[in-house]
């Protein structure tokens, strides 16, 4: 687990095709290694990865077919700035919200301008991810904790203060990046819990949705809020009575 408040901007400074995946090398920069060991987890650029071994004042990582595909990691190259964050320890400060390093997929920066000392970007996100993200909710980009300013749809703004510009690869972002994006954790876990028993065959969550909108133009009781009844939920798995 990791907060999003970036320790470090490294340098990828070398780049190992194999077969099916990467092994890459990464500059650390300041980042403090006085008690990291082979095996830990480190965050770049938003990608958890294990440090397989420390040499050079950096570390090398193996990236998986599977992170190449689903990250910016498949446009990697030699001299590419990346954010980089340590695991989090239980006596570590969560500045910023707790992160797993599991990207949820990749989202492109549409615009930019200066806003008093601050740039404001507005980030289009996958269509799937867009009703993860909240206004004024908590989002992870390239790695960095981002508050949401707005939400349109599935873009959102974003604005980016000048020490998070100076302490991370944002200020870098033009009009066409590419960017890592983990939505927020408990909004993940909420949607799988709203599946009730009917998470273990396979309802899918796109399915979710179409169930709770049909229920929602049945008609109204006392009972259902937002017009879900009682009985609905009992039917589907969602309570037990």
């Amino acid at each position: 687990m990791f907060t999003g408040i970036i320790q470090s901007i490294g340098n990828i400074t070398a780049l190992e095709s194999q077969s099916a995946d990467a092994r890459v090398h990464i500059a650390a920069g300041k980042l403090d290694f006085t008690y990291a060991h082979v095996g830990d987890s480190i965050a770049v650029n938003g990608v958890c990865l294990t440090a397989t071994s420390f040499a050079d004042d950096g570390f090398w990582v193996d990236v998986s077919g599977e992170t190449l595909a689903r990250t910016t990691f498949g446009e990697i190259a030699v001299g590419r700035k990346v954010n980089l964050e340590q695991s989090l320890t239980p006596t570590t400060r969560l500045g910023g919200h707790l992160v797993s390093g599991h990207v949820d997929g990749i989202g492109t920066v549409v615009s930019c301008w200066d806003q008093g000392r601050s740039l404001r970007f507005v980030i289009q996100a996958p269509p799937t991810l867009a009703k993860y993200i909240a206004e004024k909710g908590s989002i992870c980009v390239d790695g960095v904790s981002l508050t949401v300013n707005k939400v349109n749809g599935a873009y959102f703004d974003l604005n980016i203060v000048p020490h998070t510009l100076q302490e991370t690869t944002l200020g870098t972002w033009v009009a066409g990046s590419r960017v890592n994006l983990e939505v927020d954790i408990l909004a993940r876990y909420l949607e799988r819990l709203l599946l009730g028993e009917r998470a273990a065959h396979g309802c899918s969550s796109a399915a979710l949705g179409r169930t709770l909108e049909a229920a929602a133009a049945q008609p109204a009781t006392p009972l259902q809020g937002a017009g879900i009844t009682q009985g609905f939920l009992v039917e589907h798995g969602f309570i037990k009575i």
